[in-house]
């Protein structure tokens, strides 16, 4: 799970979300921050993201866990 927060802080471990993408207001998922949790204990998920926005995720999640080239 990766947290999703309204704090956006523009690096490179992190996603832009906006209504494009089904949310609310402008946000972030947060790659530094990813753990495994219990699927009883998650909430709502996003569940579809356009290609280039799945590649942005997987790029931001590599650069979170050190494998940045």
């Amino acid at each position: 799970m990766a947290p999703v927060t309204s704090t956006i802080r523009d690096i490179p471990s992190e996603v832009l979300l906006s209504q494009r993408d089904g949310m609310p207001r402008e946000c972030a998922i947060n790659l530094d921050h990813i753990q495994t949790v219990s699927k009883g204990k998650i909430g709502p998920l996003i569940v579809s993201l356009p290609l280039a926005k799945m590649n942005e995720l997987r790029d931001a999640l590599l650069f979170a866990l050190g494998f940045d080239g």
